[in-house]
């Protein structure tokens, strides 16, 4: 392998072992999961209540049939509601878990690089002092 060669497996290399790459890997292995287990809680808990709401056809659910004895024309309105709830739970899961305490913990670290008082340094210490002695002996 020439050495063009080298260089670009050595960058492909970094660009993979970075911390930002790994966590965001991880982070979508993660998000996945949680939203399969999401949605399952949805459609086997919330769905059936929804659905037991409305519609004549309680094996159809919440919706309308547009034409009759057409099932293919049958407009699930529960399952859009499913879906709008499922989205609004994995969002604040999400925020709450993920966004809010990074954010908490940026504004530390922001907090930490402001630049505070400075202190002086051993020329302007001893010059103080140096004054303060002058100041005393030519009180006496």
């Amino acid at each position: 392998m020439d050495q063009k060669g080298a260089a670009v497996l050595k960058g492909f290399k970094d660009f993979i072992m970075r911390g930002n790459v790994v966590e965001l890997a991880v982070a979508v292995v993660i998000g996945s999961a949680f939203t399969a287990i999401v949605t399952a809680f949805t459609t086997g808990i919330i769905k059936p209540l929804i659905n037991s709401v409305g519609g004549s056809d309680p094996a159809q659910g919440l919706g309308f049939q547009i034409v009759a004895d057409k099932p293919s024309t049958f407009i699930d309105l529960g399952t859009v509601i499913n879906a709008a709830i499922n989205f609004l739970i994995v969002a604040a899961v999400v925020y709450f878990v993920l966004v809010l305490p990074i954010k908490k913990i940026q504004e530390r670290r922001e907090r930490g690089k402001e630049a505070g008082p400075s202190k002086p340094t051993d020329v302007e210490l001893l010059t103080e002092i140096r004054d303060l002695l002058q100041a005393q002996h030519s009180q006496r």
